[in-house]
């Protein structure tokens, strides 16, 4: 098992959770072919942006007092395939002519998705969900409060979307890894393929939970994506960004990573 520790003051005097023996920080697989993911500890932030888009209101303080683990990178083609391989998912999806590998996972549905975690559940007796938008904006802030994790202007080469001066922009996906991560060690929050998360959409967070748990009110047809993708211009990308599509719809725009499910 690899493990990297985060040089931040956040996570270096953490304990250990009892039920995984994992500090903060850790990165590890629960099997050959999962995917990597991180260990994040409870905490607290600002979700959305008072001063933006309709959808990001209200800015509101959220707390998050259980650890999970996140998965460092959208989930790939090659782990997807081990999925296909093992009969757990029927979904072989097109890669666009891009390449496959270590690639993110395009063109998948909301319940092609839900075959795969349901497969990854099985295989490591472990539970492995989408994240709720909240869980996926704690992760991608990274501890950070402006537009993106590097600061509020994209500058040049910092994640793939359009204009945003990467080989990929406007373009097509990028391998997963190929920008740096962010202070939590997540790479391609912004930008590259837009994640699904559980939320049902509503456009705005008044009466949304504020305890990490997804939205399951609004409208179930449509869930929440995050993160921008190649294809979009920068804003779309910011860290507080959040739109929607619906459940059926696969896109060459659109991946996920899985949240992994840590006892406190």
């Amino acid at each position: 098992m690899h493990i990297f520790i985060f040089l931040s003051a956040l996570f270096a005097s953490l304990p250990l959770y009892a039920a995984d023996t994992l500090p903060a920080g850790s990165v590890f697989k629960d099997c050959e072919s999962c995917p990597e993911v991180i260990a994040l500890p409870p905490g607290s932030y600002v979700r959305g942006d008072a001063d933006s888009y309709k959808y990001e209101r209200p800015a509101q303080k959220v707390t998050i007092d259980y650890p999970f683990a996140l998965g460092k990178y959208e989930v790939t083609f090659e782990e997807w395939e081990a999925c296909v391989q093992d009969k757990g998912c029927k979904a072989t999806p097109d890669d666009h002519g891009w390449g496959k590998g270590r690639y993110p996972i395009i063109n998948v549905t909301f319940q092609d998705i839900q075959d795969y975690l349901d497969w990854l559940s099985q295989k490591t007796g472990q539970t492995y969900r989408l994240p709720s938008e909240t869980e996926w904006e704690y992760a991608a802030r990274a501890g950070t409060t402006t537009d993106y994790w590097w600061g509020d202007d994209v500058g040049v080469n910092n994640a793939n979307c359009r204009n945003c001066g990467s080989k990929w922009s406007g373009i097509g996906s990028a391998p997963v890894g190929s920008f740096n991560a962010n202070p939590w060690g997540f790479h391609d929050m912004n930008g590259n393929a837009w994640d699904w998360v559980a939320d049902c959409w509503t456009p705005h967070y008044a009466l949304a939970p504020t305890d990490g748990s997804p939205r399951l009110d609004g409208d179930c047809k449509h869930r929440v994506t995050r993160g921008g993708s190649w294809y979009y211009f920068p804003k779309l990308s910011r860290s507080a960004y959040r739109y929607k599509n619906h459940v059926d719809i696969f896109s060459y725009n659109i991946s996920f990573r899985v949240l992994r499910e840590l006892k406190p």
